[in-house]
C-alpha cells in the first residue's frame, strides 16, 4: 500500500521483501513493555494498560479514535499505540517477540504470522474469542488459517481493480466493464484489443495501426509489469494458475502451464505488442506506473486499494475505479490483508481478549472506514469506507465487491528472503525480455524451492 499516503504500501501487506537485524532497527522504537499486573485484569476493577503495535500512522489516527470509544465502554484499559515504521518493523519484531517484551497485540501479514505460530509465541483466535466472526472478510480468515487453527483478527482488507482515465478510455472507445483476456489473445479476447487503442506513440498513432513507432510511446495503454499484488497474481488467478501447490509451501509456478500462460501473455503486452511500459522503467520503480497515471500517459493502472488515496490527491482529471480483467476463470484478485495477533507473553489476557472483540466488530473496526486510510476487513463496517469516498465523489463499490469475490491466497510461509531472492533476478530478465518465459520460470521454480528445502 505507498509510502506517505491515506493508504498501505502493497509490501507493508504482503511483506515481499525479507529484512535482515540491525543496529538501526534494534534502535528505532522501543516496545510498550509488558508488565504483570499481580493477577488483576479488567474484570477485577485494576486499571490495565495494553500495548498495541503497527507500521502504519495514518492509521494509527482512526485506531485511537476507535481506542477512544474502546475505553469509554472500558475504562479500565487503556490502549497505548506503538507506531514502528516499515523500514525497521520487521527487524525489531522477532526480537521483541523472542525477548517476549512486544506489545500485547500486534499487526502482521501473511509471510511472517506462522513462524510465531510454530514458536508458540501467540495465542489462536480459537482460544481467545472461540473461532472467527462471520462478519470477518472470508479470504483474509483463510490467509491467517494454519494448522487448523485461525491465528488472526482481519483488520485491513486488501482489493485489486483497474484505476482508469475515463476521457482516454472514452476517445477510443473502450468499456472497462468489459475486458477479458485469452492465453495467446485468442479468440474472445477483448484486453489486447482496447490497450492496443489506447496506446499511442508521439505522433498519436495507436498501437492498433500501421506506421505505430513502439520506440517513441506517449501514452500506454495498461501496466503490465513485475508487480506481485498489483498485476502478475491477479492474472495467474484469472487463468486458474498456481503459485505453490495446494496445502503445501513449494513453489509450482514454473511448471503449472497456465501460471507461465499468465506470465507470457503479460511479458508479450511489454515486448511484443508494446502496449506498457518497458520493464527497465518498472522492475526496480513501484511507483513509475503510478506516477505516469496521475500524468496522464496511462490509460488503465492496475493497482489496488493501497493507491487509492495516492489517486485521488494526485489525478487532475477524471478517472474511475472497475474490477481486474477477467480470464478464463473470470476477475480475481489477491486475497491480502492485515491481520492483528495476540502475543502469548501478555500479562493481561482478559483485556487483550475484550479488545480483539472490540476490533473485531464492525463497532470497532469502522473508524478505519471512517477515515478512508483502508477498507476494514469486517464486511459489515465496510460501509463506512464506502460513504467516506462517496464523500469524495468516488465510487468504491468495485473494490468491495472484488475484496469479496474470486481471489487467490498471497504467498505465505516460504522462507522469508530466500526463495525470493533467487527467482527475483530471474523473473526481471523475463519481464525484459531477456529471457523466455517458460525455460526462465522453470529454472527460477527450481531455484527457489531448493532455497525453501523443498
Amino acid at each position: 500500500m505507498t509510502k506517505p499516503s491515506l493508504s498501505l504500501n502493497r509490501r507493508q501487506v504482503l511483506g515481499l521483501i525479507g529484512a535482515g537485524a540491525g543496529a538501526a532497527a534494534l534502535a528505532a522504537c522501543s516496545p510498550n513493555k509488558q508488565s504483570d499486573d499481580s493477577g488483576s485484569n479488567s474484570t477485577g476493577g485494576a486499571k490495565v494498560t495494553i500495548g498495541f503495535r503497527l507500521w502504519d500512522d495514518q492509521v494509527a489516527k482512526a485506531y485511537q479514535k476507535s481506542f477512544d470509544a474502546f475505553s469509554q465502554k472500558n475504562p479500565d484499559i487503556t490502549v497505548k499505540l506503538n507506531v514502528v515504521p516499515w523500514a525497521n518493523y520487521w527487524d525489531q519484531l522477532p526480537v521483541d517477540v523472542g525477548s517476549g517484551q512486544v506489545d500485547d497485540l500486534f499487526w502482521t501479514n501473511s509471510l511472517n504470522f506462522s513462524q510465531y505460530a510454530d514458536a508458540g509465541k501467540i495465542t489462536d483466535v480459537n482460544t481467545l474469542l472461540g473461532g472467527a466472526d462471520d462478519a470477518w472478510q472470508k479470504s483474509l480468515v483463510e490467509q491467517y488459517s494454519y494448522k487448523d487453527k485461525l491465528w488472526a483478527v482481519p483488520q485491513v482488507a486488501d482489493a485489486n481493480g483497474i484505476f482508469y482515465n475515463k476521457k482516454l478510455l472514452d476517445a477510443a472507445g473502450v468499456d472497462p466493464t468489459k475486458l477479458a483476456w485469452k492465453p495467446g489473445a485468442g479468440s474472445g479476447d477483448t484486453f489486447l484489443p482496447a490497450v492496443q487503442k489506447l496506446t499511442q506513440d508521439s505522433s498519436g498513432k495507436t498501437a492498433a495501426e500501421s506506421g505505430f513507432n513502439p520506440k517513441k510511446l506517449k501514452v500506454y495503454g495498461h501496466n503490465a509489469a513485475y508487480d506481485l499484488q498489483g498485476i502478475y497474481f491477479p492474472w495467474l488467478g484469472s487463468n486458474g494458475g498456481k503459485w505453490q501447490a495446494d496445502g503445501s509451501n513449494k513453489f509450482v509456478f514454473g511448471s503449472d502451464q497456465k501460471t507461465v500462460q499468465a506470465f507470457e501473455y503479460l511479458v508479450n503486452l511489454i515486448n511484443k505488442y508494446h502496449v506498457a511500459p518497458s520493464a527497465a522503467d518498472t522492475n526496480d520503480n513501484g511507483d513509475f506506473s503510478r506516477d505516469q497515471f496521475l500524468q496522464g500517459n496511462l490509460a488503465i493502472f492496475q493497482s489496488g486499494t493501497y493507491n487509492l488515496a495516492n489517486v485521488s490527491d494526485g489525478a487532475k482529471f477524471d478517472w474511475g475505479i472497475a474490477l481486474n480483467p477477467a480470464g478464463p476463470a473470470g476477475s480475481c484478485g489477491v486475497a491480502s490483508g492485515v491481520g492483528l495477533v495476540a502475543s502469548a507473553a501478555t500479562k493481561h489476557a482478559d483485556a487483550v481478549k475484550k479488545l480483539l472483540q472490540w476490533l473485531g466488530s464492525a463497532e470497532g473496526n469502522k473508524f478505519i472506514g471512517e477515515s478512508g486510510s483502508a477498507l476494514p476487513a469486517v464486511t459489515t463496517a465496510q460501509s463506512s469506507w464506502v460513504d467516506f469516498w462517496k464523500g469524495k465523489n468516488v465510487d468504491v463499490q468495485p473494490f468491495v465487491d472484488a475484496a469479496a469475490g474470486m481471489t487467490i491466497q498471497a504467498p505465505r510461509g516460504t522462507g522469508g528472503s530466500g526463495s525470493s531472492d533467487y527467482y527475483d533476478p530471474i523473473m526481471k530478465e523475463i519481464f525484459l525480455g531477456r529471457t523466455p518465459v517458460a525455460s526462465g520460470m522453470a529454472k527460477a521454480e527450481k531455484g527457489a524451492n531448493a532455497a525453501i528445502g523443498k
